[in-house]
């Protein structure tokens, strides 16, 4: 099966986030019929609010654009054993929610805090906590029909190499390879893939501008600044091996779905129609299918 057969899209590919002051929040109608017009088969949930939570109206939604859901990113608190409770409790309902609307990934993202306070360094204790944390949250998502995926991400506990590595050597979660953060990370994706082509779960599509990424490594600009300045260009157009890193998940028999997922922010009025995102969605489709073709010759 190809892999543009199992290419899923987000929100987010249409500047659609949480963060105040991000930019534009363009119309749900828009965003989805802009998906399906692009022939993506499914979604992942994007941020909190922007798709409804009752999975009645969810599907119906979605239904209207024959859009499937695939996925949620969710924020877990993994390393504090005070709030062990809340966490999975949350966990739950939100994997009640994905079962219900027919979701095939629960992503989880392991903040340092519910408001995403900075990023701190772990006891061992802490470590620990995480990892059996992690399987607590298998135990709910697997009774609910879903596959756990650790999402990396810059801010989060798990962003560096280094605390990727620890997580495969200490935990056997399998992880969303999201290849910019990877890359933000230190981590070269490419590296991941020839040495643990096995623990990738599900593959986040975006490439990265290094320069932009150790601008922001350093401080010198937000998540949300480095974004607006280019962070994330369209696919084949930023420093990451995004061809060796598809062609080598499907030679080792990788089955699992990709989601084009190009983080950008609308920094100006909501964009005409056909304008905007969508446009960045049509260059990077076009890329990914050339790829296809290429592989397949």
């Amino acid at each position: 099966m190809s892999f543009m057969s199992r290419m899923a899209t987000a929100p987010i590919s249409w500047g659609i986030c949480e963060v105040p002051g991000w930019g534009v929040q363009l119309p749900v109608d828009r965003v989805l019929s802009e998906m399906a017009q692009m022939g993506f088969p499914a979604t992942e949930l994007g941020s909190e609010g922007y798709l409804p939570s009752d999975p009645a109206e969810l599907n119906s939604v979605l239904g209207e654009h024959n859009l499937d859901l695939l996925a949620a990113f969710v924020p877990v608190l993994v390393h504090d054993a005070a709030v062990a409770d809340e966490t999975l409790r949350r966990c739950e309902d939100m994997a009640k929610l994905l079962q219900a609307s027919g979701a095939t990934y629960f992503n989880s993202s392991p903040v340092t805090t519910w408001d995403w306070a900075p990023r701190r360094a772990l006891t061992d204790a802490e470590w620990a906590h995480t990892w059996t944390m992690f399987d607590r949250i298998e135990e709910i998502t697997e009774a609910h029909g879903l596959t756990q995926v650790l999402h990396e991400h810059v801010g989060t506990i798990i962003e560096t190499k280094e605390e990727i590595q620890r997580t495969v050597d200490n935990s056997g979660i399998r992880f969303v390879l999201d290849t910019a953060h990877f890359a933000v990370g230190g981590y070269d994706p490419v590296d991941f893939v020839d040495n643990h082509a096995d623990r990738v779960g599900l593959v986040h599509i975006k490439d990265c501008k290094l320069d932009i990424a150790e601008q922001l490594n350093n401080g010198e600009l937000t998540l949300m600044e480095a974004v607006q300045n280019g962070l994330f260009p369209n696919v084949g157009r930023g420093d990451l091996d995004i061809d060796r890193v598809i062609g080598s998940l499907e030679d080792t028999g990788y089955d699992g779905w990709y989601v084009l997922e190009q983080d950008t922010a609308i920094t100006g009025d909501e964009p005409l129609p056909g304008k905007g995102p969508i446009e960045d969605v049509q260059q990077n489709v076009t890329y990914l299918r050339e790829l296809e073709a290429r592989l397949a010759g």
